[in-house]
């Protein structure tokens, strides 16, 4: 059975950091596409960062220079290093893993505000 949960949500204000963290079980984690997604209120749930399993990461450009999303293949878990966090990034964000099909995890809230 295939599980992710994420950790690390919280409050912060405008330019602070935050890391979240996925830990999956139940899955060959070297071969698979690891994600985070957020979905803001009112909005569509949106691909922040992905990374392959060569470590190969891809952006969303409003998230380029302050997010780093990294794996590590031995642990299972990817995390997602979240910089000069700005009001528009709050949102639940979701980590995701490619692996045959697609897994969600059950999301955990990131808020932004001063």
């Amino acid at each position: 059975q295939v599980q992710l949960v994420e950790s690390g949500g919280g409050l912060v204000e405008p330019g602070g950091s935050l890391r979240l963290s996925c830990i999956t079980s139940g899955i060959n984690f070297r071969i698979g596409l690891m994600g985070w997604y957020r979905q803001a209120p009112g909005k569509e749930r949106e691909m922040v960062a992905t990374i392959t399993s060569d470590m190969s990461a891809n952006y969303i450009d409003s998230v380029k220079g302050r997010f780093t999303i990294s794996r590590d293949n031995a642990k299972s878990t990817f995390d997602l290093q979240m910089n000069n966090l700005k009001l528009e990034d709050t949102a639940v964000y979701y980590c995701h893993v490619f692996y045959y099909m697609h897994y969600w995890g059950k999301g955990t809230q990131v808020t932004v505000s001063s």
